[in-house]
């Protein structure tokens, strides 16, 4: 695993003080006049500054990799999804296949699009069917998605 510190990371903040022990969301890395890394870390509805060696790495932001593959996990339980319209049926599995291919390519407007007619469609769907065993993979899997869609473009 890479050890640095990137954007969309989730990191403990190690510095005694205030936040302590604190978890949070790297949303920018810099660096001072003195080259020592600088990480803005969103900490609830606020941001605070650290210096990278306050930080201790908690959760790497997925990769294209992680993500591609959590698409799969989710195409893998479209299946069963019982109550699912016969429109949704057909349609639900093609959007995650555009998502797919949409991926490497880093176009925002289109994987934002996708996404969003994705998660409204799974959305409908666990309302009528939310206590299946499926959900929390595909739960999981789509969290994971949003984390680098909302991180790395």
């Amino acid at each position: 695993m890479n050890n640095r510190i990137e954007k969309g990371d989730i990191v403990v903040i190690n510095k005694s003080g205030k936040h302590y022990q604190q978890v949070g969301e790297v949303s920018q890395v810099d660096y001072n006049i003195f080259f020592v890394k600088i990480v803005l870390v969103k900490l609830g509805n606020q941001e605070e500054a650290f210096e990278e060696k306050d930080l201790q790495l908690k959760t790497k932001k997925p990769n294209l990799q992680e993500v591609i593959t959590s698409i799969d996990k989710i195409l893998e339980q479209v299946d069963r999804i019982q109550h699912l319209p016969k429109q949704e049926k057909v349609e639900l599995p093609n959007r995650l296949k555009y998502l797919k291919l949409d991926i490497p390519k880093l176009d925002k407007q289109l994987i934002q699009k996708n996404f969003d007619s994705i998660d409204k469609i799974l959305a409908a769907t666990r309302e009528v069917d939310f206590s299946a065993s499926f959900w929390q993979e595909i739960d999981s899997n789509l969290e994971k998605i949003s984390w680098w869609i909302r991180t790395s473009l």
